[in-house]
């Protein structure tokens, strides 16, 4: 259910009046929550609904087992691995379906059964691919290990557990949610004006990163050119590559604002997922600011039990964890390749770290040198960026050579792209600068209205923006994940 649409609108506004109905009765807001967790999912995709229920049950029982041997270190070890096993396995295998039909189809030829033999044998790859399955698992995942590691914290009940794992607003693309941020609000909920101020503010924030600049950018430059570079100019292969990077920010973060805001109105508070991560300065911090939940679950879930930087190559460490960060993205090359660089770039920003104090001894004092090392580094870190996003979002490895051979042989003849495209790209980079500042302002105004005028302005907002929308949205590109 993709939150742009009408039916999103009805169905959340029904959750939170009867919520609203319910406040007072917790055990039956738990069950009513549950109920609309598991419709919204049915909704994306009822035939899953049991691997939901099945990865919940999963970590609810290795929670149990791991509390039922606390005295037992090596069977604690054995579960948790266990846990972890499964876990990656049902990633992969809906991860990596292609890749296997593919193998058999090879090793059926050899056998010389024919090609098409498995493909008819096996449901199509289309059908086998979870809305949300990153998502959620990883978010179950880290309830079993976060139990592993504080073995005195006494395991939840299944109910809980089930509606941490199928919460509605981030079961889709996040953010991640850790079972200590959530679990402790279901009995706490809180509903203060400011909070929905925000929370509807927030959502008018990710319809207009969404609905105005993402779908714009998406249609009138970024899908042609990924789709058949070889037909635009340098020129415009340029613009779309600037274009893709505002794109999946507007629509990533603008899918995360709007989770963020209904989990507001709904009385929860979700932890921050982007945070203008455009102006970073170096790669170390792009990371700490786009993604931030994925960012720090790869920190305590997989950069750590590497070793980190206080066990074995830190350097190794942060390509091999960036690496399977590419890879939990999809089964192709190029995520691979996208990941791989992000984490040679963590490596050299971290061994520049290492070195700078013996090659700058002390401050740079000139503030003229100062401010133009820092234009420096945020150019550098956002072409950097915004070049591998080339790999992220093309089809295939063909094509993200093609528009690279396009940029690097500048000149290359083709169509050109509308004017249109560079104010929505600097409208892009402007949320990045003044974004919160106008968050800000708008609910300080709103909070010096009557609750009616409020309502007023939300209403005209949301429909101009909706307005300035094409007549259908896309899904955000984080569904895909």
């Amino acid at each position: 259910m993709n939150f742009v649409t009408l039916e999103f609108a009805s169905f959340l506004l029904f959750v939170l009046v009867a919520g609203w109905l319910l406040r007072d009765r917790d055990e039956a807001y738990r069950a009513f929550l549950l109920l609309c967790n598991l419709f919204f999912y049915a909704v994306a995709g009822i035939a899953f609904v049991p691997l939901l229920l099945a990865v919940a049950v999963l970590n609810w029982g290795t929670a149990h087992l791991l509390a039922r041997f606390r005295e037992r270190p090596r069977v604690r070890k054995a579960l948790i691995v266990a846990d972890v096993a499964a876990h990656v396995c049902l990633l992969a295998f809906f991860k990596y379906y292609e890749f296997l039909v593919l193998g058999l189809e090879s090793l059926a030829s050899l056998g010389g059964f024919g090609m098409g033999l498995v493909a008819h044998a096996l449901p199509g790859t289309d059908m086998l691919f979870p809305v949300g399955l990153s998502f959620y698992t990883f978010q179950g995942l880290s309830y079993a290990v976060d139990h592993y590691r504080n073995p005195d914290e006494p395991p939840r009940a299944f109910l809980d557990v089930l509606l941490f794992v199928s919460f509605f607003p981030t079961i889709m693309a996040g953010p991640i949610l850790r079972a200590r941020q959530f679990l402790p609000q279901l009995g706490h909920r809180t509903w203060e004006s400011r909070d929905v101020q925000e929370g509807f503010a927030l959502i008018l924030s990710g319809l207009f990163k969404k609905v105005v600049i993402a779908s714009y950018l998406s249609e009138h430059i970024v899908r042609g050119v990924f789709e058949s570079p070889e037909f635009y100019s340098s020129w415009a292969v340029l613009a779309a590559v600037y274009a893709y990077s505002i794109q999946i920010f507007c629509d990533f973060s603008g899918y995360s604002d709007m989770a963020v805001g209904v989990g507001r109105l709904m009385g929860f508070r979700l932890p921050e997922n982007f945070r203008s991560p455009y102006l970073a300065l170096n790669v170390q911090d792009f990371w700490r600011r786009w993604h931030i939940t994925l960012s720090l679950w790869l920190r305590d879930y997989l950069y750590i039990p590497l070793g980190g930087s206080r066990r074995g190559n830190r350097y190794l460490n942060l390509i091999i964890t960036m690496a399977l960060g590419g890879l939990w993205h999809g089964s192709h090359l190029r995520f691979l390749i996208w990941g791989v660089m992000h984490g040679v770039g963590l490596a050299v920003v971290h061994a520049f770290h290492q070195l700078k104090p013996r090659l700058w001894p002390g401050p740079v004092e000139n503030t003229v040198l100062r401010w133009c090392g820092m234009a420096a580094a945020w150019l550098l870190t956002f072409h950097f960026v915004s070049l591998l996003w080339i790999f992220f979002r093309a089809e295939d490895m063909e094509r993200s050579l093609e528009i690279l051979r396009r940029l690097l042989f500048f000149g290359q003849p083709g169509e050109g792209f509308p004017l249109l495209v560079v104010p929505a790209v600097a409208a892009g980079l402007l949320v990045q600068l003044y974004g919160a500042r106008l968050f800000r302002g708008f609910v300080d105004m709103q909070d010096r209205l009557p609750w009616a005028a409020q309502a007023v302005v939300l209403a005209l907002l949301g429909g101009f923006i909706l307005r300035m929308g094409p007549d259908g949205v896309m899904p955000f590109i984080y569904f895909q994940f």
